[in-house]
């Protein structure tokens, strides 16, 4: 597979100007940083306190925004365009991508300030964290090849915004609900796991349980999400 950054480059430009015009997907970024304030302002103390509004901030802004972005080219018959171009689907998925990645990068930097987390191990949640912003990212791509407008991936991405936001939630009520315990292995879930082991004393599987578990996420949404893409080509 070749990839070009001059490509690359020009799909993250082109989602920079698309994101900054549309008004209706760049102002969802503020929401979960109002929310983070917001913790902070009733005393979030604890860790699934503080990582409610950051893994609302993946699904909000990373799996939102990507879907929008994909949903609009298709709006505009753009993205069979491109398709078609002499970018490869490297080209196509990283550019696709990178602009996201950097504004998710941006936001749960400022969610995790603005709600008053300080991690006892940055390096270790920041890499978890990266993971995160990777599956979510395959995630907004794949509900955007589903849908055919923007106001169509609003619908579609609300299951994702549930599920995976209120993963940590479902998990605290499945001793009452033992069918809950499968939210476990959501990565929201492990993200959380991860970040209560290492605020004490951790063992290695500790963190290779979460990062193996996001990492597989990732792996499988990006297989499924490069399936789609291929198929959208030829439809």
């Amino acid at each position: 597979m070749n990839i070009s950054m001059t490509r690359i480059q020009a799909i993250l430009m082109k989602d920079y100007k698309e994101f900054s015009r549309n008004y209706a997907v760049s102002t969802m970024v503020l929401l979960p940083l109002i929310m983070a304030f917001l913790y902070n302002r009733l005393g979030a103390n604890t860790i699934s306190m503080y990582f409610l509004p950051i893994n609302m901030t993946f699904s909000i802004v990373t799996t939102y925004v990507q879907c929008s972005l994909i949903a609009e080219e298709k709006e505009k018959n753009t993205l069979r365009s491109l398709m078609l171009s002499p970018a490869s689907l490297g080209d196509i998925l990283i550019g696709k991508s990178l602009f996201v990645l950097i504004v998710t990068i941006v936001s749960v930097t400022m969610a995790i300030f603005l709600v008053g987390y300080e991690p006892a191990n940055l390096f270790i949640l920041a890499i978890a964290l990266l993971l995160s912003a990777v599956f979510y990212i395959a995630l907004g791509t794949i509900c955007g090849l589903f849908a055919k407008s923007i106001m169509e991936a609003s619908i579609i991405v609300l299951p994702v915004m549930v599920i995976f936001s209120f993963g940590p939630l479902a998990l605290a009520l499945s001793s009452s609900y033992p069918i809950l315990k499968l939210a476990e292995w959501l990565p929201s879930s492990q993200l959380l796991l991860l970040a209560e082991a290492l605020e004490g004393k951790y063992s290695m599987a500790d963190i290779l349980i979460p990062m193996i578990t996001i990492i597989v996420w990732s792996l499988l949404s990006w297989i499924f999400a490069a399936i789609i893409y291929k198929k959208r080509m030829v439809d």
